[in-house]
């Protein structure tokens, strides 16, 4: 452990008066959309000081591993997901999950450090009561740091001391420290989906079932036709 002889400061001094941004803003409209976050850490803050972005997302909308994939390489990051997507699966049948978000790099933590995650909208049951849209709010990212230096044996108010893997790779877990109130737009983000006109679906439903009746029959009678000839 860390002693703190005379002149010495504590390794995680830098904590104390550390004040990291934290910005979030929603792009595009519709089902497909972008989650843009900026992480500004501070010039005082250590170059070995790693930063660790966690999402929780709701059940309304979901991001495409596949599609993070491709893109992680091309824009200095990588994700965890900590449960499998179902990419298909509409709102009503799945859960919320969780990402974290690493650079990708094992150097210092770009400053600022800048992240754009495709998210995508679910498919949500029709509507009985006549909305047409239905609303989804989306939590701001939890901003946490880690280095060598900083143990969680420290006395670190206001922030707190959390675990999650060290890595993207997932193989370890480390003790990240919690920054609190780094969102400079605490309002959580919101986005208005579109849902099916319930009380149309017997009416449509019926209407395909006329249809498809009355093409097999015609069906049916061309190939009679044919094969009497």
């Amino acid at each position: 452990m860390h002693m703190k002889g005379n002149g010495d400061q504590e390794p995680c001094f830098f904590l104390k008066g550390l004040q990291p941004s934290l910005y979030v803003e929603l792009s595009h409209k519709g089902f497909h959309r972008e989650v843009v976050t900026t992480v500004e850490l501070g010039s005082e803050t250590p170059a070995d000081v790693r930063a660790l972005l966690v999402y929780r997302w709701p059940r309304d909308v979901y991001v495409d591993p596949y599609q993070v994939a491709s893109l992680s390489h091309q824009r200095g990051w990588q994700m965890l997901f900590n449960t499998a997507i179902d990419l298909e699966e509409p709102a009503h049948r799945t859960s919320e999950f969780s990402t974290y978000v690493f650079p990708s790099h094992a150097g210092p933590t770009p400053n600022p450090l800048k992240v754009t995650i495709p998210i995508h909208g679910r498919y949500h049951k029709p509507s009985f009561d006549g909305k047409t849209f239905t609303p989804v709010h989306i939590e701001l990212p939890e901003l946490l740091l880690w280095t060598k230096k900083c143990t969680p044996f420290q006395r670190l108010e206001p922030h707190t001391v959390l675990d999650a893997p060290c890595t993207a790779s997932n193989t370890s877990i480390c003790s990240w420290v919690k920054i609190q109130n780094p969102n400079k737009n605490s309002v959580p983000m919101s986005l208005h989906l579109p849902v099916g006109d319930g009380s149309t679906v017997r009416l449509i439903s019926t209407g395909t079932l006329v249809v498809t009746l009355i093409c097999c029959v015609v069906l049916c009678h061309s190939m009679l036709k044919h094969q009497l000839r």
